[in-house]
């Protein structure tokens, strides 16, 4: 299992949940950040860190989010891993709570 980060950060893009993660598993893509599956160990800190409640355990990702499983899996290695807090997009559709 893994976590997974979903929609709700697209055009957001905000980072407190990468300084919390102990293994270094977010990458940084230009509109969102993506999990790598491999080296996650479900420990939930990013989950808890997330602003916009965008990252779920990938069984209890939303059914209108299940693509994102894949997407994380996809194009995590494909970003440059990001492990500092930057700037958030802060996007029209981002609603931190």
């Amino acid at each position: 299992m893994a976590f997974v980060v979903t929609e709700a950060c697209f055009n957001c893009k905000y980072t407190q949940c990468v300084t919390v993660c102990p293994c270094d598993c977010f990458h940084e893509g230009e509109k969102m950040l993506f999990i790598d599956p491999d080296p996650c160990i479900d420990c939930e800190a990013c989950s808890y860190e997330c602003p916009v409640g965008a990252i779920f355990m990938d069984i209890n990702v939303p059914e209108q989010w299940t693509e994102y499983i894949a997407l994380n899996a996809e194009m995590a290695p494909q970003c440059p891993s990001i492990t500092d807090s930057k700037p958030a997009l802060e996007g029209e559709d981002c609603k931190a709570s």
